[in-house]
């Protein structure tokens, strides 16, 4: 069999790309094709890998407007001759699953979620805060890919989604059906150190992850809270922060696992489409806090791994972190339930499910 895949852009690291690391080791000498590529700001493994950018990564200032392209994405995924490949298997939020492949390939998505912009654009506008003339155009433009989406969708043989919530959206928008396999987690060693007395949250600070509400609710508690990562809404968080709040910055991983593995438990109020943190802090035996909604549904075992809240508001996860004190946790339920979604176990998902609708038993 020969296998490509198929990524949307690789100039920035995050979940899904974390996603197509352990995709590739299926197969690690398939190329990846992607409509732009900046090697500089992934990690120097991808380097080794036969990375094949299309004809996108010639235009100007793509790094900086890379965004302001959103219209040339569809014809770059269009152009890939990809007729040498049995198997084609697409890495995608957004425009990779557009490729074309030969009858009788199989091309399998992997689907992080259909295009956030598209299909739920009153939330992303407000979430990037576009304004004006721009989103009048914006809005318009979005009108032509959301039929482009949707016509495409018919190319993809068989869709994988991260999480249940993302099957419910592939099935509303496209009207297929899709196999929930979760995304991997790189366990660290069990942790044996006991719990702290602080609680933790961070990731990119942007408006969508409402890291907001945990310092407002840990400031009127004044309990002690960590935050970790950085971004946009940074200085915003640390203007309502009371005195028990400390903002870390950027760390390097393995300053992150310290403070997973130091915590009392991991608060996690945004709503995502999957969540990689939640189960990063329960592989260190800690409990989540999260609001009931999106994938931490299909993370969060309620009682036994955390605790949710339901409305997005200060005062439902002050309520929910009482609950948290009062609860009695047990750390190795709590560990045993994130191996379930441990790299070896994603990487023995996607081998059966590819000999599954290939009838070819991967090496």
């Amino acid at each position: 069999m020969r296998i490509a895949f198929v990524h949307d852009y690789l100039n920035q690291y995050g979940g899904a790309e974390r996603v197509l690391e352990a995709l590739h080791d299926i197969a690690p000498t398939a190329p990846v094709y992607t409509s732009i590529y900046a090697a500089e700001v992934m990690p120097s493994a991808y380097s080794t890998w036969d990375i094949r950018p299309s004809w996108m990564q010639y235009l100007p200032a793509w790094r900086t407007f890379f965004r302001h392209y959103f219209m040339l994405y569809p014809m770059a995924f269009g152009a890939f001759d990809l007729h040498d490949y049995d198997i084609v298997i697409s890495s995608s939020s957004a425009y990779a699953k557009g490729v074309r492949v030969r009858p009788g390939a199989v091309h399998i998505c992997y689907c992080h979620t259909p295009m956030r912009f598209v299909w739920q654009t009153d939330a992303y506008v407000a979430r990037e805060r576009i304004q004006g003339v721009t989103q009048r155009i914006m809005r318009f433009l979005l009108q032509f890919l959301r039929r482009w989406d949707v016509t495409n969708s018919t190319g993809v043989t068989h869709f994988i989604a991260n999480s249940q919530v993302v099957a419910e959206r592939i099935n509303t928008f496209y009207g297929r059906k899709a196999t929930v396999i979760p995304p991997p987690v790189d366990l660290a060693p069990v942790n044996t150190q006991p719990p702290g007395d602080y609680l933790l949250t961070g990731g990119r600070l942007v408006p969508y992850k409402r890291i907001d509400l945990a310092v407002q609710a840990c400031s009127a508690l004044n309990l002690p809270l960590v935050v970790f990562g950085d971004g946009r809404d940074k200085d915003a968080l640390m203007r309502l922060a009371g005195p028990s709040i400390r903002f870390v910055g950027r760390v390097s991983d393995a300053q992150r696992q310290e403070l997973f593995n130091g915590c009392r438990a991991f608060l996690f109020p945004g709503e995502e489409d999957f969540g990689i943190t939640p189960l990063e802090a329960m592989a260190a035996g800690r409990p989540v806090v999260a609001y009931r909604a999106g994938g931490a549904l299909d993370t969060v075992k309620e009682g036994q791994t955390g605790i949710f809240f339901d409305q997005q508001t200060p005062e439902a996860l002050m309520t929910a972190l009482h609950a948290l004190v009062r609860h009695p946790w047990d750390a190795q339920i709590i560990r045993t339930h994130a191996e379930y979604f441990g790299r070896a176990q994603f990487d023995q998902r996607m081998r059966a499910f590819i000999g599954n609708v290939t009838g070819k038993v991967t090496p």
